[in-house]
């Protein structure tokens, strides 16, 4: 007998029940996930439960709580653990996933319009325009990610380069490119792959990727970059953009920014800083001299769900010049635009000009009530709660004969191996970092990433979780000294 179709309409007492079940459940997540494994592996059969049919009936709201603990609460990415290290991930503020529920709960699309959500955006974009050192006029919109940003910003520079030479690319596109200077994109060999996939996206193509040399800190070299860019205006090429980093996530380092917003103003080249990891350390002390070229940059992109802790996802692209980022996205013409109507129903200029996005996901409201919440005072502690936990691992690293630590050290990130016996060939040193580091992932003790650097693999630690202590640094070390000892020496 076919069931009934379940009620779309919930009374209030019935959303009470269902908010009290779902965060009773959040609360034990969170408050003992830190009791239990880093990392727990689906189990294959379990997994195999996803290849099934869509349900014909419903499912009563009880069953998909039970089902939700099973499948999803049992097997977490892990990385709300404080002894996980991989990647740059970390956990969610609580503050922030109670903004994420109430954001679910009024489902504003935010392209534009007179409606809150819009003005929580703007003002989140104003706080972070302050924070990198920007004036209130620059353009930025809340993306998913530096991806996002990566995408958006350099679709502006490569409308303003081609429109410099009287090229208008959202019109005339790529296809007549051979009668057409080549355009071309400078980045460091550390630079982010998405900044790849962002460039072969807008139809530009990998090859016109000029990769520039690091120094031995893996920093952008700003000499190498004046020298190319200067190569391809000789040859006839049309320089597009710069791609520096602040704070990349293989090791942490910042590109030289200030000579290298230099070399990008004395040509007229547009300047993208990925500061998705590490632009929110301008806040701290010993930092600031470093990030305080991000004002001089024409667009920075940044991730408040890296290390501010805002759940995924939530990230955030700054364009300077906010007519260009409206010309390079607006399909509203020039002469119809508004600068907005605050009494009427269009509100301020519309998101939805300044970006891909039409359907746009109210994601301000996680940072603007995490960052309410924290203040910038709070996060400067938090910050460096985590600097001082990677200089701990650091310190215990170089203290460990059988350890061998990569420097410099940059933000919240230590990479560091196992020290093979004199004699060992490279590749058996690095098979045996890999065989340490997944017998460490697999243990459930803590969990490492890697990386490759100066042609070596290496083990690789980011500290981005203001529950870390230093017995989970301690924790950490003792796993990997414990998985040498399982794994054995060659």
């Amino acid at each position: 007998m076919a069931q009934p179709t379940p009620s779309f309409e919930w009374s209030a007492s019935a959303i009470r029940d269902a908010g009290a079940e779902l965060f009773a459940r959040i609360a034990e997540h969170l408050s003992t996930l830190p009791r239990g494994p880093v990392f727990r592996p689906v189990p294959p059969a379990l997994a195999a439960r996803a290849q099934s049919e869509a349900p014909r009936g419903g499912v009563p709201l009880a069953a998909l709580f039970e089902e939700l603990e099973e499948r999803l609460l049992a097997h977490p990415f892990g990385n709300g653990h404080p002894r996980f290290f991989g990647w740059v991930n970390s956990p969610p503020a609580p503050i922030g996933v109670v903004a994420a529920a109430m954001a679910a709960a009024i489902n504003p699309s935010v392209a534009g319009g007179n409606h809150g959500a819009v003005y929580i955006e703007r003002e989140v974009l104003d706080w972070f325009k302050q924070i990198v050192g920007w004036p209130a006029t620059a353009g930025g919109l809340l993306v998913s990610g530096g991806s996002a940003g990566a995408l958006t910003a350099l679709t502006v520079a490569r409308h303003q380069a081609c429109a410099a030479r009287g090229w208008n690319v959202r019109t005339e596109g790529l296809q007549d490119s051979l009668l057409r200077p080549r355009l071309v994109i400078y980045a460091g060999e550390q630079v982010h792959g998405c900044h790849q996939k962002a460039i072969e996206l807008l139809g530009l193509g990998s090859r016109q990727i000029r990769t520039i040399a690091s120094d031995a800190a893996l920093r952008l070299r700003p000499e190498a970059l004046d020298q190319a860019i200067a190569e391809d205006l000789k040859a006839g090429h049309l320089p597009v953009a710069v791609i520096a980093t602040a704070g990349t996530v293989n090791t942490g380092v910042i590109d030289p920014l200030a000579s290298i917003a230099d070399v990008c103003a004395r040509y007229g080249v547009w300047l993208h800083v990925d500061g998705a990891y590490g632009a929110p350390a301008r806040l701290l002390a010993d930092f600031e001299s470093e990030l305080a070229a991000l004002a001089r940059a024409d667009s920075v992109a940044m991730d408040p769900h890296k290390w501010l802790y805002v759940p995924v996802d939530c990230g955030v692209v700054l364009v300077r010049d906010a007519a260009a980022m409206r010309d390079a996205f607006s399909l509203v013409p020039p002469y119809l635009r508004t600068d907005g109507d605050p009494s009427g129903v269009q509100g301020p200029p519309w998101f939805s000009e300044f970006g891909f996005e039409q359907t746009r996901p109210f994601r301000a409201l996680k940072a603007w009530m995490t960052l309410k919440y924290f203040g910038l005072d709070g996060y400067r502690d938090l910050l460096t709660h985590d600097v001082a936990g990677a200089a701990r691992l650091a310190d215990r690293v170089r203290a460990t004969p059988a350890l061998e630590l990569w420097t410099p050290c940059g933000l919240s990130i230590v990479c560091f191996r196992v020290r093979a016996a004199p004699g060992v060939p490279p590749d058996a040193s690095d098979a045996l970092n890999r065989r340490v580091l997944e017998a460490v992932q697999l243990s459930g003790q803590a969990f490492l990433s890697s990386t490759v650097l100066a042609g070596r693999f290496w083990l690789r630690a980011c500290i981005v979780n203001p529950r870390t202590r230093e017995t989970d640094v301690d924790a950490l070390l003792a796993a990997v000294m414990d998985a040498v000892d399982r794994v054995g020496l060659p």
